[in-house]
């Protein structure tokens, strides 16, 4: 998500590990007219008075990794973020209409509200959002004033939770009931659309594939991105569906894409809910041309939580027929071993949480040596998620991992610019 660091750039901030609010704002000055929100909470000086201020600086941690996570998930263009206090600023340079961005706060919002698991007990917060659109040309300072005026007031208004700087509000804010209508015929009318994320191979960087990534380009909203898309799905019981059409249309694209090149797709909790999900995965796969062997599945714990007696059994069928089962986001939830007895598994997917602080923090680097040692044990193969500087990629290769993914290479892009990339990789 951050550009590489340069030498001489300030120390990140050393309780969460976000850049200094020095560097947001040289990107708030740099980038014309970026989308910006400030998150903080009501009385949280409360938690630190009622339970110290090792409790609040742990919920803290949990935030910054929450909105890191949930940005990095939702979002397509450079982004960075950065602590001031029990506040965080959040600055992306990407086209994005009001209403989207609206969303985009509303669903962190939800996020970073999630009760907080702590050694004795369980936290609440109660997130509030200032957002802003800035203007061409407005400073950093200007734009950062803004916010924090705004978040002061809504701070002090008990049933409030997101507004826009200098109090104004989403013209045409669009409900949850409405964005339920308007996907009902999202499908049929071709707004569901998948990029692709490359990967590469390490020490060598070589183009391996690509993860596919659900996006709906909504005719008002703009890009909405997976995490929003597939709660909509879920509230209309469409999500199988959504699943689905994502995969008949990324077989169709990786198709033309070579041998040797693989497709990652994702898997929902409500696709491992259903007993002949693999025969109808057997059946979209062979219908697309593109052969099982260069197709992995990505599962994530949450997928595995309802069932994981049925999701191990299906995961197996489908193993079968020589699909790679990945597990994803590892490190991000639980970590329960437990699955990785139970499941078929080829690789697992390293959350980018595991590595945003291996260039710095020797505990952090202690733990992805002790996964990657882990997993070659299990024989196991380690995909690095999230490298956005070439620090990272040298350390995670001479560390033992075997693929990546990230911002450093390449970003989240369209079907045809994959291909592109892809005929150029190819040898001739």
């Amino acid at each position: 998500m951050y550009p590489p660091r340069a030498d001489g750039e300030e120390p990140r901030d050393v309780l969460t590990g976000l850049p200094g609010m020095e560097a947001v704002h040289a990107r708030l000055s740099s980038w014309d007219a970026p989308h910006a929100l400030f998150l903080g909470f009501r009385r949280f000086d409360a938690v630190n008075l009622t339970y110290g201020n090792s409790v609040g600086d742990a919920a803290l941690v949990e935030v910054a990794d929450r909105l890191l996570y949930f940005a990095s998930r939702e979002l397509d263009g450079p982004c960075v973020a950065a602590r001031s206090g029990a506040n965080f600023l959040l600055v992306v340079n990407e086209a994005c209409s009001r209403e989207r961005w609206q969303l985009f706060a509303e669903q962190l919002a939800d996020c970073v509200a999630r009760p907080i698991a702590l050694s004795a007990f369980t936290l609440r917060l109660s997130p509030r959002l200032a957002l802003i659109r800035g203007r061409h040309q407005e400073s950093a300072d200007s734009m950062r004033d803004r916010l924090s005026q705004t978040l002061a007031s809504i701070k002090r208004q008990p049933g409030r939770r997101i507004a826009w700087a200098a109090g104004e509000i989403t013209r045409r804010r669009r409900k949850a009931a409405q964005l339920e209508t308007d996907f009902q015929g999202a499908i049929d009318r071709d707004e569901i659309e998948v990029l692709y994320q490359p990967q590469f191979s390490l020490p060598d960087d070589r183009l391996t594939g690509a993860e596919a990534l659900a996006r709906w380009k909504h005719p008002v909203l703009g890009r909405i991105g997976a995490h929003a898309l597939f709660s909509i799905a879920e509230r209309v019981d469409q999500t199988s569906q959504l699943s689905r059409h994502i995969a008949h249309k990324a077989l169709a694209d990786a198709r033309g894409w070579g041998d040797g090149l693989r497709l990652s797709l994702n898997v929902t909790p409500a696709d491992l809910a259903i007993e002949h999900y693999g025969r109808d995965l057997r059946g979209i796969v062979a219908e697309s041309g593109f052969p099982p062997r260069q197709l992995t599945l990505e599962v994530t714990e949450q997928v595995l939580l309802t069932d994981i007696q049925l999701a191990g059994r299906i995961l197996r069928e489908i193993a079968g027929e020589g699909i790679r089962i990945a597990l994803d986001d590892f490190g991000a939830g639980f970590c329960n071993f437990r699955y990785l007895k139970l499941l078929p598994l080829d690789y697992l997917k390293l959350d980018r949480s595991m590595v945003d602080g291996i260039t710095e923090d020797p505990r952090d680097l202690a733990v992805l040596r002790g996964i990657v040692a882990m997993a070659r044990a299990l024989n196991l193969q380690v995909i690095a998620e999230g490298i956005e500087n070439e620090a990272q990629r040298r350390l995670v290769s001479a560390e033992g991992c075997a693929f990546y993914q990230g911002f450093l290479r390449a970003r989240p892009m369209a079907a045809d610019e994959f291909q592109k990339m892809a005929n150029a990789c190819s040898p001739a």
